[in-house]
């Protein structure tokens, strides 16, 4: 027995280098923790620009020789400043692809109502304008570029925000713009069903073409065939 705990004793030089290979290890996963995933990593995309989201409506306004543009949208359970962040996002991609004097963004819960007429109060939980050129007539944003707003925290099981009510002001829309990465916009479902309801078309199509082929094939093989049977 002696004998065998001398083959198996490990050498002083490898005690050494598990030892600090489980220090090193021990390090920097304390260092992971108090420093914090996101100052090693870097922050996530939903941190800096929001989070991903699906168009519920669209309306568009034309009147007096300007276009208005109200979008309402949906994301997923998530709290109150990624929600503005999400918006403030939107409102800027609708505005480079469109270019209207206004644009407005509704961000509701997952579980929230799709029905115009119940987008209302609670419903909403966050909301953005943007006026890219204000223009007096709309006096009520006293000539502000945005507006934005939010209640925090997440929303209740029926999609109605309970938290309270904030205002961000214009330094802090500011640089939260300045902090984007990007400028995407929703997911349109209308357009994906389409896509995929074309691509499963076209799918379909080449699979009976492929059918037809090999039946004409396999007829003209039969008719080739049947004269020399005769013979």
């Amino acid at each position: 027995m002696k004998a065998l705990l001398r083959i198996f004793r490990p050498s002083r030089k490898l005690v050494l280098i598990i030892g600090g290979v489980a220090l090193l290890t021990g390090v920097s996963g304390g260092a992971a923790l108090y420093i914090g995933k996101d100052n090693i990593l870097g922050p996530s995309a939903e941190t800096v620009n929001g989070a991903a989201c699906t168009d519920v409506n669209l309306v568009t306004i034309k009147k007096q020789n300007r276009t208005w543009v109200r979008k309402y949208i949906k994301t997923e359970p998530t709290d109150g400043v990624t929600r503005v962040k999400t918006a403030l996002r939107v409102a800027k991609a609708i505005y480079d692809a469109q270019k209207p004097d206004l644009v407005q963004v509704v961000v509701l819960d997952a579980n929230g109502p799709t029905l115009r007429s119940d987008i209302r109060g609670r419903a909403i939980g966050a909301d953005v304008v943007y006026i890219p050129h204000p223009d007096p007539v709309v006096e009520s944003l006293e000539g502000k570029t945005y507006t934005a707003r939010y209640y925090d925290g997440t929303a209740a099981s029926n999609g109605l925000f309970f938290g309270e009510r904030i205002d961000l002001p214009e330094d802090e829309i500011s640089a939260l713009n300045a902090s984007f990465k990007d400028y995407s916009d929703c997911i349109d479902p209308i357009a994906v069903a389409a896509t995929e309801g074309g691509a499963k078309a076209a799918k379909g199509t080449a699979k009976e073409k492929k059918s037809a082929e090999e039946g004409a094939g396999a007829e003209s093989a039969s008719a080739e065939a049947a004269p020399a049977a005769g013979h």
